[in-house]
């Protein structure tokens, strides 16, 4: 079993930047490719980036492809979600988690577990 935990949300005004954090303790991540995913108020939670256990394969949404950059830190067992040039429509919270098969490309929050328990990102206008 692993625990995520995420960390390093925050009001942010748009245009600026934030970076978040996702801890990995327990069964460690290293081995497991891992994804960021977002809800926002009354939507449903969605996929915004993910990354393979190597790093070497990143996916993103299209509305944050060129904003978003997601990396990883294997020896800290840490990812990270860069996100600059931020718009109030990324408002939400966000959440870490692992992808169970990272090669079958489904995206989907089914294709996930061990989710953290977010860390909210109000982006004002």
């Amino acid at each position: 079993q692993v625990q995520l935990v995420e960390s390093g949300g925050g009001l942010v005004q748009a245009g600026g930047s934030l970076r978040l954090s996702c801890a990995a303790s327990g069964r460690t991540s290293s081995s497991f490719a891992m994804g960021w995913f977002r809800q926002a108020s009354g939507k449903e939670r969605e996929f915004v980036a993910g990354i393979s256990w190597r790093g070497a394969s990143t996916r993103y949404a299209e509305s944050v492809k060129d904003r978003f950059t997601i990396s990883r830190d294997n020896a800290k067992n840490a990812v990270y979600l860069q996100m600059n040039s931020l718009k109030h429509e990324d408002t939400a919270v966000y959440y870490c988690a692992r992808a169970r098969n990272w090669g079958s490309g489904d995206l989907s929050p089914g294709s996930f577990d061990s989710w953290g328990q977010g860390t909210q990102v109000p982006v004002s206008s």
